[in-house]
């Protein structure tokens, strides 16, 4: 991720932000994903796993889920148990100095990494991390849905009994570097005591063509086992924003 720590300012907010993602769907297609490459059970490295959302369930469905989080405030929110355990770190550079069978990434994880340096590190680690026949996967901003359909700017509202949000994502591209700052300006209120309290940060986040992805693969001893639409397993293309890469070692 970026040096400014995407997530810092409304990371107390980013449950409630992203209530209605349907994380037991994400969830169990994830399991779909790694039963059909033989990993039925077993442990992951969830590298970036915020609050725990998905670490949570897939611990729930048998897997041993340890979970890497750079945000010290995204940290703090996850439940750990049953399963799931968290521990603050970075994914360019972390160390466990033990091996899982599939290494995870999720939630566009991977586009936040906007150099070259800082992808080839997270390459790096899956590969350092996975045991030999384990899988790398990780989904991403796909660049032929970006460059055609072009991001716009989005307006999202969510509120629960205590806190009210506004959230204004305002998009600029930066074509020539697979970019796109997405520039977050929050409202927040507080229903119970009326205060309000106006956040900013600013996201950028890259995209990625098939090529790309297969270089980068091979340069770290992967290679692609699969790509497809995130959920629906659909073939990617100019209507696929997001796509799952699932990488092997064998």
């Amino acid at each position: 991720m970026s040096p400014e720590l995407p997530f810092d300012a409304y990371g107390r907010y980013y449950d409630l932000l992203y209530r209605d993602k349907d994380s037991a769907a994400e969830a169990a297609y994830v399991c779909g994903v790694l039963e059909r490459q033989g990993i039925v059970e077993g442990s992951l490295l969830e590298l970036g796993s915020g609050t725990g959302r998905h670490g949570r369930l897939l611990a729930g469905r048998g897997y041993r889920v340890q979970g890497i989080e750079r945000s010290p405030r995204m940290m703090a929110a996850a439940a750990t148990g049953g399963g799931f355990a968290c521990q603050l770190g970075d994914a360019r550079s972390v160390r466990m100095g033990c091996r899982f069978d599939a290494v995870l990434s999720l939630f566009h994880v991977l586009s936040y990494q906007t150099s070259n340096e800082d992808l080839g590190a997270v390459f790096a680690t899956a590969a350092a991390h996975l045991e030999a026949g384990g899988v790398f996967v990780f989904d991403a901003w796909y660049s032929p849905a970006v460059l055609a359909q072009r991001p716009s700017v989005r307006v999202k509202r969510m509120a629960d009994e205590e806190t009210e949000i506004l959230r204004i994502a305002e998009p600029t591209m930066l074509p020539n570097e697979n970019r796109v700052d997405v520039h977050y300006t929050m409202v927040v209120r507080d229903r119970r005591h009326g205060s309000v309290q106006l956040l900013e940060e600013t996201h950028p986040m890259r995209h990625f063509s098939l090529p790309e992805i297969d270089w980068l693969a091979a340069a770290h001893g992967f290679r692609r086992v699969a790509a497809e639409e995130f959920l629906s397993g659909r073939v990617p293309g100019e209507d696929t924003w997001g796509v799952c890469f699932v990488l092997s070692n064998r």
